[in-house]
């Protein structure tokens, strides 16, 4: 069996030094209460699994509030990808696995 939950809770400082090192990465912003985030969160883990070089990070947006307004947080789910230290991609709308992975380049 595929042991899920795999993604790590990053900080906005992990996430900023990730954007920095790293020639791509995602961050899935999510809040507990949502259901749709839920779903998104099983679609991310299934990512974290089939590309399990891609460094994900994830995080409860109540706690890092600042990062929203920074950023222009509009709704949850969102996540952010990064390529070669700036966001090219803001997705809200996380459609199916083979769209998520075709918007973070790696189809």
């Amino acid at each position: 069996m595929i042991e899920l939950n795999t993604i790590q809770t990053w900080t906005r400082e992990q996430w900023e030094q990730s954007k920095k090192d790293l020639p791509l990465s995602v961050f899935y912003l999510y809040t507990p209460m949502c259901g749709t985030c839920a779903v998104a969160s099983k679609m991310m883990e299934v990512i974290s699994v089939m590309k399990p070089e891609l460094p994900i990070g994830k995080a409860n947006l109540n706690y890092i509030e600042d990062l929203a307004v920074d950023y222009e947080i509009e709704s949850v789910p969102c996540l952010l990808i990064q390529k070669e230290g700036y966001v090219r991609e803001k997705i809200y709308a996380f459609q199916s696995i083979p769209h998520l992975l075709e918007k973070m380049g790696l189809t």
